[in-house]
């Protein structure tokens, strides 16, 4: 192939990625890479919005916090959506692209491991109405009083408080989407509370996650989706405990298919410093989480 060829056939690549950001926000692809610029433009602007998710979980960064993450053996794992010290920040970029693919125009949007103010206050101002539910009324407080700040007054996002699996039996009103982060096991705890699942043994953790699971999709409507950002986590023994696979299996036995895969590759951050620390256990560092997406239909 001569250099002309090789130019007209990059322009081409190039002119089709740029239809379908247009059509799209990113390439329908199952590798979002966030290190693209097209990517970090997107976020930038979104965080000049004010958004401060990380605000309302400083009790997650203490002493006894950093002592928990030795002992259990997690600290190379602790990278997530965005890294900020020992916090996982969700990436409003990637709310923007999933919204956009997966929930119809001014749907509905169901939340049951809300956390921090990210997924709702992005859901609000591009027009979607989202409810999100945190056991820590630390969390909840701060989210409202960001979106006050941030959002228009009628387009505040719905937070409840409480724990996702009692107050899911007192919701009536159907979905068109279901999207959480939840939390990795113990990989970060968020409180000592009586419901909150991050302070659970894993096998305890798995049985409340399944039925919180289990109960969101009862309130998604039919030919609607449901979106979890996950990732593995280890066990005290350094081991992969599957929960990517564990997820898949909940969500599955609730009558959920499994429509769609991707993989979200981080930003490298603070991967670099930890990798000769962890190859000297021949353990690679997690710069990605799995997108899984489910679909409610009809047998």
């Amino acid at each position: 192939m001569t250099s002309e060829e090789n130019k007209d056939l990059f322009g081409n690549i190039i002119e089709k990625k740029k239809i379908l950001r247009e059509q799209f926000i990113e390439p329908p692809f199952t590798i979002l890479d966030s290190k693209q610029g097209n990517w970090q433009r997107r976020k930038n602007i979104w965080k000049e919005l004010g958004i401060e998710s990380e605000v309302g979980r400083s009790d997650t960064t203490g002493k006894g916090f950093a002592q928990h993450m030795h002992k259990t053996n997690h600290a190379e794992s602790t990278q997530r959506i965005v890294d900020v010290g020992t916090i996982s920040i969700f990436d409003p970029a990637l709310c923007e692209v999933i919204y956009k693919w997966f929930c119809k125009e001014k749907g509905k949007i169901l939340d049951p491991f809300a956390g921090g103010s990210v997924r709702g206050i992005v859901a609000e101002y591009l027009g979607y109405k989202y409810t999100g539910i945190d056991i820590r009324k630390e969390q909840i407080d701060s989210n409202v009083k960001q979106a006050i700040r941030i959002l228009e007054e009628n387009q505040q996002p719905k937070w409840i408080l409480g724990d996702s699996n009692k107050v899911l039996d007192t919701i009536e009103e159907k979905f068109d989407f279901v999207f959480s982060c939840p939390p990795y096991g113990d990989l970060e705890i968020y409180s000592n509370l009586e419901g909150d699942i991050s302070n659970m043994e894993y096998s305890e953790f798995l049985k409340s996650y399944t039925e919180i699971i289990n109960k969101s999709c009862k309130l998604l409507k039919q030919n609607s989706y449901a979106c979890f950002v996950v990732g593995d986590l280890r066990d005290k023994k350094g081991n992969y405990r599957g929960f990517v696979a564990d997820t898949i299996k909940a969500f599955q036995n609730c009558g959920m298919p499994f429509y769609n895969d991707a993989v979200y590759v981080s930003p490298v951050g603070s991967a670099s410093m930890r990798a000769s620390t962890n190859m000297k256990n021949q353990k690679l560092v997690k710069i990605h989480q799995n997108i899984l997406v489910f679909k409610k239909c009809l047998n």
